[in-house]
């Protein structure tokens, strides 16, 4: 069997294209877009990825505002910064850049992100409004996983997807968005006694654990489709996912490369929630 590659770079292009026409009817009527990056690390491949969102909000229109508060902040220090960025009418758009400094997690701080502003959907108000199924926005990487299987034809409705890994930015919000979609949704985890039993029966199995080759051959029924969303350090330096792609490869249907997959998705549905984000603060 040969395995298709579900590659992302088509559809974030065309993302990219719309977003960038509505950034740019918004600066003609006014002001750009405007986008607060939050950092509160000094973690290498953080500072890679705010770098890279700065460029594509620069390629699209969007500006891009990164607040340095140190690696050593406190989580009083970041709500602060939060609390003042929701209630400022410049600021469009808020992102809380991961990750954060010792003793300070994300459920700390994370609530103090307007709603209408928080366009990776990392606040309880935003996950809520997915889980009931109300507007709001919802993480990005989530997102991706759905629309790079549509992009690419796979259907969603009535299929066996197996969703492995339980975060609060891409586990739970995807299995919520998968349900939408009339999927039937298993979510299996670190704790799960036979990964192997709860992913073999699957159709779509969907990779998002963050451990290195996680997800092998023997995970994967023959014909499966498999979305990679493990964006891993390997010892030479390179990036890598969740999924084992050499022990897939010929089994499955379908996988998403990493690089080249989920990832520039992601991207640009980050940059065009920043947009809507802008659009109905301007309503």
């Amino acid at each position: 069997m040969d395995t298709a590659s579900l590659t992302g770079k088509e559809l974030a292009a065309a993302i990219n294209a719309d977003t960038k026409e509505r950034a740019a009817a918004l600066t003609a009527a006014g002001t750009a877009p405007t986008l607060a990056l939050i950092v509160a690390n000094d973690d290498p491949a953080s500072a890679w990825y705010v770098s890279s969102l700065r460029k594509a909000a620069e390629r699209l229109g969007i500006a891009c505002e990164r607040i340095d508060l140190g690696a050593d902040a406190s989580a009083e220090t970041i709500r602060a910064e939060l609390t003042a960025r929701s209630a400022d009418p410049a600021t469009d758009a808020i992102m809380l850049q991961t990750p954060l400094p010792a003793g300070v997690s994300l459920d700390d701080v994370s609530s103090a992100i307007a709603a209408s502003k928080d366009v990776d959907g990392v606040s309880p108000l935003s996950l809520g409004l997915l889980a009931s199924g109300l507007d709001g926005f919802v993480p990005a990487t989530s997102e991706a996983v759905v629309e790079l299987l549509k992009h690419h034809g796979i259907a969603l409705q009535g299929r066996l997807v197996t969703v492995v890994g339980r975060s609060n930015i891409v586990g739970k919000p995807l299995a919520q968005l998968l349900l939408a979609e009339n999927a039937t949704v298993t979510v299996a985890h670190s704790r799960t006694a036979d990964l192997a039993a709860v992913t073999t029966p699957a159709d779509i199995v969907v990779a998002a654990a963050g451990r290195i080759g996680l997800v092998t051959g023997k995970h994967i029924g023959d014909g499966a489709v498999v979305i990679d969303v493990g964006t891993n350090e390997a010892a030479d330096g390179g990036i890598v996912g969740d999924v084992d792609a050499a022990s897939v490869d010929g089994k499955a249907a379908a996988l998403s490369p990493v690089p080249g997959g989920v990832g520039p998705v992601t991207t640009a549905l980050l940059m065009r929630h920043v947009v809507v984000a802008a659009e109905k603060a301007r309503a």
